[in-house]
Parts: structure tokens; sequence; C-alpha cells
């Protein structure tokens, strides 16, 4: 292995979630503990914190403010979401991300996102090759939407999974009050994949759940959902079910109102209102009383029902990006893979090449879902219960949360 001593950038894209800072603080602490490493940048709004020369100096923050990264929601650094052209089409932008990291003397670059992210990381790692940069570029994994290729789950998910099952169990308790029924219909984030939703299965596996879920891996029907819904409160009184906003007819368009309302900077639909629409429709045809609760942004920073599990595996993921990185290794994203070590759930790490794993997502299998489309098998829930364990030790000030207050010092 050939020493190279340089600074590093850690930037931050995509949504952000309840463990993402763990993960940038796994960056930063072993960043800050390197000999080879000489500065600590982080860059304001992911990559265009580095277009716009626009870094904080790591090293100037308190090192306890840095360690309550580990229990802070959402995107410290701060996060954007723009898509890079291909370089051989206008490089523009690489031109100008490799004339900082001269100035700046920057030789590690570590980007903290999902598939969109590992796009960006994919293209500046190549280009730097290309140019003859030495720059080593590693991907650090983020997505509550568990999308990411190639690793067994994504930090971030657990979280939010965690904070779903344990929404839909408390919304249960409140929909069975009263001694008239109620149809609940809860929508959960999720463009393609189902995982968050399914998720909601983990409320029903300990008897306080959705009835009927629904996920955008397999085509949906409204008569045969409303059938469902039907059969159920007929049969119960209540019913409680789970959809993902990415729901989609059999000719691919989405079941929401929403789905032209407006695109994120990479052009993907942003959906919502779904949950309203579906309850319009189910109370017109039932005459029922009916909620429709979209969880929205609460669940993808709801710090507070943190897995400890999750945030100790995003800042391994942040650690070992740093340490492969330091040891000559470059071009690759860290991914998780899983084992049962004397029962016990264990989870290591391992290097995916990030051509891999760029704009690649990962669905729910199909054998996980049941026969009639509205439901999955205990084989989910067998995957996604160990993620979601432990309760770590939040930091409170008078018994609200106590978040990382940053200086956010730029470099000069």
């Amino acid at each position: 292995m050939t020493e190279l001593k340089g600074a590093c950038v850690i930037g931050q894209s995509g949504g952000p979630t309840s463990v993402i800072n763990a993960s940038a603080y796994g960056v930063i602490r072993t960043a800050l503990d390197s000999n080879v490493i000489t500065k600590v940048y982080g860059a304001e709004h992911g990559i265009k914190g580095v277009l716009n020369d626009r870094l904080f100096d790591m090293d100037a923050e308190d090192a306890k403010e840095l360690e309550l990264l580990k229990y802070t929601p959402s995107s410290a650094l701060g996060s954007c979401r723009y898509k890079m052209k291909d370089p051989d089409v206008d490089d523009t932008d690489y031109r100008r991300i490799l004339e900082v990291f001269r100035k700046h003397d920057v030789r590690y670059f570590f980007y903290n996102g999902g598939n969109d992210s590992m796009d960006t990381c994919n293209k500046i790692s190549k280009y730097m090759q290309k140019v003859g940069y030495e720059c080593r570029v590693m991907g650090v994994p983020k997505t509550i939407d568990n999308d990411l290729f190639g690793t067994d789950h994504c930090p971030g998910y657990a979280s939010a999974a965690k904070y779903i099952a344990t929404s839909c169990m408390e919304v249960y308790q409140d929909a069975r009050v009263y001694d008239t029924g109620m149809i609940c219909i809860i929508e959960i984030m999720g463009r393609h994949a189902g995982w968050l939703t399914a998720a909601a299965a983990l409320a029903s596996e300990y008897g306080a759940g959705p009835d009927l879920i629904y996920l955008p891996e397999t085509d949906f029907d409204m008569d045969l959902f409303l059938a469902d819904v039907e059969r159920v409160y007929r049969e119960t009184g209540n019913c409680m079910v789970a959809v993902s906003e990415g729901i989609h007819y059999a000719d691919g368009s989405f079941v929401s109102e929403a789905k032209t309302s407006a695109t994120d900077g990479f052009g993907h639909a942003q959906l919502g209102g779904l949950a309203a629409l579906l309850a319009n429709i189910v109370k017109e045809r039932t005459g029922a009383k009916v909620r429709g609760i979209e969880l929205s942004l609460l669940q993808r920073c709801g710090a507070h029902l943190a897995s400890e599990t999750d945030i100790e595996e995003a800042y391994m993921a942040g650690k070992a990006a740093v340490e492969n990185a330091v040891a000559g290794i470059t071009d690759k994203m860290v991914a998780f893979e899983r084992d049962t070590v004397d029962g016990h759930y264990v989870c290591r790490t391992k290097l995916l090449g990030l051509t891999e794993v760029a704009n690649f997502e990962k669905k729910v299998p199909l054998a996980w879902i049941n026969a009639d489309h509205n439901g999955v098998t205990h084989d989910f829930i067998d995957y996604a219960l160990p993620l979601i364990q432990g309760e770590p030790p939040l930091p409170k000030e008078d018994s609200l949360p106590r978040f990382a207050r940053l200086k956010k010092v730029l470099a000069e």
C-alpha cells in the first residue's frame, strides 16, 4: 500500500434519516484520528458544497458536539438532490471539483447517500481516475427505502421501520376506542420498493398492526382492494391498511393523485396524498368512518424511536469507509452482510464496486409477499426484526432531545 497523505471531504446527499449523522460521525471521528488524513472537511449541502467551495472545518468542532451526531437526526452538514451530467457530455462540474480538491489538497472523498448519491460518487471516482488525480473515493450507504443493491440492508432503514411499526401499534389502539368501527389507511414512504411499508407487518406480528398491506412490488387493483377492506371490516368491525406511496396500477401509473405534482432534482415524482385519496374512495364505498394518515417526514426523522443496532451499524459503515480508503482502497461502497453466530444476528461490512451499486434498486422479494398481494410472509419478519433491536442512550436536556450544535466554520 502506498501511503497517501492529504485532506478528506465528507458530504451528505438525498433524503435524511435518523442515523445518517451517525455515519458522518464514523467518517469524521475516524478521519480525525488518522495519521495520514491531514484535514477533515464537511461539504455544505453535499456535492453543491464542493462545487461552491463551501467546506466546513471539522477539526474546529468540539469533540462532544461531534459525538452527539450519533443521536441527531437529519443531515447535519446539509443535503442536496443534484444530478451531475455525464462527464463525457459536460465536464464543467468535474473540472470545478478537481479545482477545489487541489486547492484544499483533498485526497479522500466520502459521499453518504442512496442510489442517486452512489451515481454521483461513481462519476467523481471515475473522473479522478481518468485525469490521473489520486483521490480515494468511497460511498457510505444511506436510505430509509432500503433499496441499495448488494447490501443486506441500509443504515437508516431499521430506525424508520421501528418508527412505522411503533406508530402502527399506537394508531391501532386509538382506532378501536369507540363503539363504532373505523377504517384507517396509513400511507408509508416507498416509491418503487416496499421495505418500509412491509415494516408495518412487525406491528401485526405483535397483535396490533394492519390487516392489509400493499407494496409497489406488485400491481394494485382497486376493486380487489375495496373487496379486501369490506371483508375485513364486515368480519371484525374495524380495518387498518398500510399502503406504500408508490403503489401503481398494471399500466405503471401511480394510484396517488399527486403523481404529477412535482419532481425532485433527479426527475423522480414527488408522491403524496394517497391516504386521503383512498380514504375518500373507501368512505364512498362503505359509508364507514374512515381516516387517512400520511406519516410523511416523521418516519425518517424519528430519532426518539431509533434502533440502537441501526445507529451502531451506521457508525460502523462510516468508520469502515475511512479505514479502507486509508488502506489503499478506492471506488467502492461499504455494504452489509449478515450472519448468525451462536443463534444471534451479526452484521459485518463488505465492499462493492460503485459501478455495481449506482442506479440499481433492490426490491422486496416476491416470495416474501403473500399470494393475495395484501400482506407479507414471515420471512420478512425474520429479516427485519433483528435490525430494530436496542434502545440507544439518547441525550436529553430538560427532557427534550439534545442534538448536536455544530459551529460550521468555513474553511478558507
